[in-house]
């Protein structure tokens, strides 16, 4: 294949990650309602409305390796077949939504319950289309953090940076006490094309909120730098970084978030 077509195919390439990008731009949520994801696995068929559930409140509560390795979550909606049943013998949501953890001044309130007379129990959680009163507003409860553009418009790196949330990490009776891993430092990461800024990856960044194991192996199944491959489509199509970068985390969309400085800098370091 000669040079001409080797670049043809890089610029049709990018040019597909930018439309992926400017698709999922139009198409954006308002900032309370990015990363909600609706549980609908046995609501409906019990009877009750899908379940709505906020991400934005619980990533500023615990941490994601907390809810998806030790409590064990699927990182796909409706993915893990949650049943009442199970709630109440304390698993999933149980884990916590059991009326007796503490967190902070208050305890968290019991989920599920045998007693199916107290609906506005259920309603709590059993939402979806219902105009259901929540015990925290989007707006007052992240007045005072840091803005960003695009997903939540909140910047949660910072706001766990200076203190303002403080996600747990550990749940007594569900999590295994364990030493942490040392930190690499940041490196680089080529982009395919040529327009674009080197990728700096912070694995301190990403280590706070994941751990090591929402990553690997079933995100990237290798450790080494460059041992996975993948591309800007296959992110806008939720795999690999797209995992959490379409859902939940900021959006692809915000581009100098990951190509954000020229490599050198990070390298010169190591």
């Amino acid at each position: 294949m000669n040079k001409s077509v080797l670049v043809l195919l890089a610029v049709l390439a990018a040019a597909g990650a930018v439309f992926a990008a400017d698709d999922a731009k139009r198409r954006r949520p308002l900032p309370h309602n990015y990363g909600k994801v609706i549980i609908n696995n046995f609501s409906e068929k019990a009877g009750l409305a899908p379940v709505e559930f906020d991400h934005w409140l619980h990533r500023a509560k615990f941490t994601c390796r907390l809810c998806h390795v030790d409590v064990g979550f699927a990182m796909q909606a409706n993915g893990t077949e949650i049943k009442a049943a199970d709630i109440m013998r304390g698993y999933y949501c149980g884990a916590c939504h059991n009326g007796k953890l503490q967190h902070g001044d208050r305890k968290v309130f019991e989920a599920c319950s045998k007693d199916r007379t107290d609906m506005k129990r259920c309603e709590r959680c059993h939402s979806g289309g219902k105009d259901v009163k929540r015990e925290y507003d989007f707006k007052s409860f992240t007045a005072k953090m840091p803005k960003e553009r695009f997903g939540n418009g909140i910047n949660w790196e910072q706001a766990e940076e200076e203190g303002l949330i403080k996600p747990i990490d550990f749940l007594e009776g569900v999590s295994i006490k364990k030493k942490n891993l040392a930190n690499q430092k940041d490196f680089s990461l080529e982009p395919k094309s040529a327009t674009m800024s080197k990728i700096i990856f912070s694995h301190k960044k990403h280590t706070i909120w994941n751990g090591c194991e929402v990553c690997h192996p079933d995100i990237f199944v290798g450790v080494k730098k460059g041992s996975t491959k993948y591309s800007m489509k296959e992110i806008a199509q939720g795999k690999f970084c797209g995992a959490c970068h379409t859902k939940v985390a900021f959006p692809i969309a915000d581009c100098k978030r990951c190509h954000s400085e020229p490599a050198r800098r990070a390298d010169s370091e190591s």
